[in-house]
């Protein structure tokens, strides 16, 4: 176990097996932004929420012409701030306060790339969630131990190109994962 723990498993995915059974995460993707010894954040990429960008820029006082991005769902990214904006985003402009999750790829949680994105002046690839999801020191470690994960490399096809719907088992078959023939409980020899 020391060894999993000294992983550092930002820029993977984590995919959510049958057996978990947690309303916000069962048939999850998560995208892990950043993991140390302290914990472990992320932002979950497959569920939509009941809001399109246009909605959450409105309510900022934030005017756009694109149609197309207004109205973009929404994703829900977890249960810890649900009232927080989260951008992942590819690029290689420096917004005001962006996490580098792995190369290329960014966490923004500042204003001014939605103000961007409205300007039609934003990242190409780009997706806006509300909340994220976040792990204790160790507790991420010990849900995989606990089978309740599977964990892939990033996959930036899965990120940004993919339906939502298609997101949890395209994961899963990145290497070789059938989750519709997975079975639904978890144990261990």
């Amino acid at each position: 176990m020391d060894d999993e723990r000294a992983q550092n498993y930002g820029n993977h995915l984590l995919i959510a097996l049958p057996s978990l059974r947690d309303p916000n995460f069962e048939r999850s993707v998560t995208l892990i932004c950043q993991h140390d010894d302290d914990g472990a954040m992320g932002v979950v990429v497959n569920r939509p929420s009941e809001y399109t960008i246009g909605e959450v820029l409105q309510q900022m006082g934030v005017a756009s012409d694109n149609e197309t991005l207004k109205a973009q769902l929404v994703l829900h990214g977890g249960p810890v701030h649900p009232e927080r904006g989260f951008v992942l985003h590819e690029g290689d402009r420096p917004w005001e306060s962006s996490l580098e999750v792995g190369e290329g790829l960014y966490l923004t949680t500042s204003r001014d790339v939605l103000e961007a994105m409205a300007r039609g002046e934003g990242p190409q690839q780009a997706l806006v969630t509300l909340g994220c999801a976040g792990w204790g020191a160790g507790q991420l470690e010990q849900e995989l131990v606990d089978d309740s994960w599977l964990l892939v490399p990033g996959r930036r096809d899965v990120l940004f190109q993919l339906p939502l719907s298609q997101r949890w088992q395209a994961a899963a078959g990145s290497i070789g994962v059938d989750l519709l023939n997975h079975a639904s409980h978890s144990g261990h020899a």
